[in-house]
């Protein structure tokens, strides 16, 4: 699978309001993760709606599970979403004098370098 087509399927999982906050709130948590039941509770979403949007999620591997006692407990990917932003930000401004500010991923590896040298 291409680079493109890897960071597609990431994003289309990512396209709806109830995954988006669900992915925000697994990355708040950290690694401890969430039980889907909070999530949902934290979601206002019905039990059948968190189970659909966590698969979505795992299936794009955004997340992942694991069962401690009676729960089933869900964590981010962060490798798997620092890729995604890597992939989209991690060129920013490469091709230019100019950087577009000061969050510019190659500004500070350009401050780095010129420090180096």
């Amino acid at each position: 699978m291409d680079e493109d087509t890897y960071i597609a399927q990431k994003l289309a999982a990512l396209s709806h309001p109830a995954r988006l906050k669900m992915i925000r709130l697994l990355v708040q948590a950290g690694p401890d993760g969430i039980a889907a039941g909070k999530l949902g509770e934290a979601c206002g979403l019905a039990a059948n709606a968190v189970t659909f949007h966590l698969q979505k999620l795992s299936h794009a591997g955004l997340i992942k599970s694991r069962r401690e006692g009676q729960f089933i407990l869900y964590s981010a990917q962060f490798d798997a979403l620092l890729d995604m932003t890597q992939a989209l930000t991690g060129a920013c401004c490469a091709d230019s004098k100019d950087k577009c500010g000061e969050r510019c991923p190659t500004r500070n590896a350009a401050a780095s370098q010129a420090i180096a040298h």
